[in-house]
């Protein structure tokens, strides 16, 4: 099948050979036509099948038929996601779809002020993406209401849920009108995404899976290095000058503290490199991922936040620096390589602690990682020694219980050798006085964590 084959108005025909397209996608090809007959869907689809052209296309033909015009402060259709970067993208696809019709788009998100995004809502707009945060803020200043909505997507749902967005989700929901179109997108379908599509589709939904749950796009080659986690930068940095065909690389960190030591080390060895996570503005994450498609930076570095919001053509290499917590996460995060019918690599490093992930990222795929070259390591650094400190540091609060014992037990012999627990007199102790209303009673203060801790290392415990 063919786009031309599909019956879609001659502006949205023409949008789409203007952006490329010929040939529909699995996903496409499936949910076009069921949802231009009005009809609710269920999709499974991973990343980087085409799920958006799936429901962007038939939601702007059926605007363009119904011949209704939008009222102020209303939309008539409401997509839904989890993160900014990908209601930005998402809305940039639809206004690419609808460049030759006089349907309106607008995005908004949280992370920036609200005053132009309510500007752009004052005359209503026919698709309006957004996160549901700043959705729900706007709704409450009265800017937008979702009385007159006749489509509604939830897309990453699964994601949607791991970022804990189900109550607003809920509350989304609950405005909605009776009479409306649905569509629910999720890569994966776990229970509790069943319960909620269950929630807001209609009684026997269109369901169109493209691939296997959870299973990464067979595209992809994969690799895996097994090494300490102080070698892993400098694994990373010898991997990038060795290979120069890594042109356009997408590095995972698991915390934000992790990505910008990553870039701190790749730019000393001259690698252009950016990061992108939560504590970045919005204005310095949007000029970083500019930077990445324009290829001014070789490498971006980002936290899960990024794994379902970054929609770049051609990254040719996917690094797991850290392994996730979650085995979902590690299929979204691959899914970033190998888009558009191109093949991509991901290399993913495992640290001795992580193994337990390992394990779980490669039950749930059903695939057994190779190891790559390893005479990579004799060019780095011999592994260094780890001390309490390090190990404790590293193990991202894995220790059990009784590996925290024997710091109770220093802190119970601490409080023992304090002057009041001897029964001398605590020279830092307050003063009593006999015109303080609290005579014969200590005064309690309550510090922060931080001065608690200076005080239990002076042995000064409040008690």
């Amino acid at each position: 099948m063919l786009f031309s084959e599909l019956p879609l108005a001659n502006p949205l025909q023409r949008a789409v050979r203007a952006v490329g397209y010929e040939q529909p996608t699995p996903i496409q090809e499936q949910s076009i036509p069921s949802l231009l007959e009005g009809k609710d869907l269920l999709g499974i689809a991973q990343t980087g099948t085409g799920k958006t052209a799936a429901f962007a296309l038939p939601i702007l033909q059926l605007l363009l038929d119904s011949g209704k015009f939008r009222a102020p402060k209303t939309c008539r259709a409401l997509i839904l996601l989890p993160t900014r970067e990908l209601a930005i993208q998402v809305a940039d696809c639809f206004k690419q779809y609808a460049q030759f019709t006089a349907i309106s788009t607008t995005c908004i998100f949280g992370g920036v002020g609200d005053a132009s995004q309510k500007n752009s809502l004052i005359r209503g707009v026919d698709v309006l993406v957004a996160t549901p945060g700043r959705l729900l803020d706007l709704i409450g200043q009265k800017a937008v209401s979702l009385k007159a909505l006749e489509f509604f997507v939830l897309d990453e749902a699964d994601r949607m849920l791991d970022m804990g967005f189900i109550h607003d989700i809920r509350k989304v929901v609950a405005l909605l009108p009776q009479k409306r179109q649905n569509l629910f997108f999720s890569a994966t379908m776990p229970d509790d995404i069943t319960k909620l599509a269950a929630t807001i589709l209609r009684p026997n939904p269109v369901r169109v899976e493209v691939a296997p749950q959870s299973t990464p796009i067979e595209r992809i080659r994969q690799e895996l290095y097994r090494i300490d986690k102080r070698r892993k930068g400098a694994l990373l940095k010898e991997l990038l000058l060795e290979h120069p065909e890594m042109k356009k690389v997408l590095v995972f960190s698991r915390t934000k503290h992790g990505a910008d030591k990553i870039t701190r080390v790749l730019e000393k060895a001259g690698i252009k490199c950016a990061a992108i996570h939560g504590n970045k503005s919005q204005t310095r994450r949007q000029e970083a991922l500019k930077n990445f498609k324009d290829e001014k930076i070789r490498v971006l570095v980002a936290t899960d936040i990024a794994a379902r919001g970054i929609d770049v053509d051609d990254v040719s290499h996917v690094f797991n620096y850290d392994l996730p917590d979650v085995p979902e996460t590690f299929v979204h995060r691959i899914g970033r390589t190998a888009r558009a019918g191109k093949d991509g690599i991901a290399i993913s490093f495992c640290a001795p602690d992580e193994e337990q992930d390992l394990r779980a990222i490669e039950k749930l795929t059903k695939i057994k990682i190779p190891e790559g070259d390893k005479a990579i390591f004799e060019k780095l650094p011999p592994p260094q020694k780890e001390t309490p400190e390090s190990e404790m540091r590293n193990a991202r609060g894995r220790f059990h219980q009784q590996s925290r014992q024997p710091k109770k037990e220093a802190r119970l012999s601490k409080n023992e050798a304090r002057p009041e627990n001897r029964g001398g007199s605590n020279p830092l102790a307050p003063q009593q006085t006999a015109g303080n209303p609290h005579k014969g009673k200590r005064r309690r203060n309550r510090p922060g964590s931080r001065a608690r801790r200076r005080m239990r290392e002076s042995g000064n415990t409040p008690s």
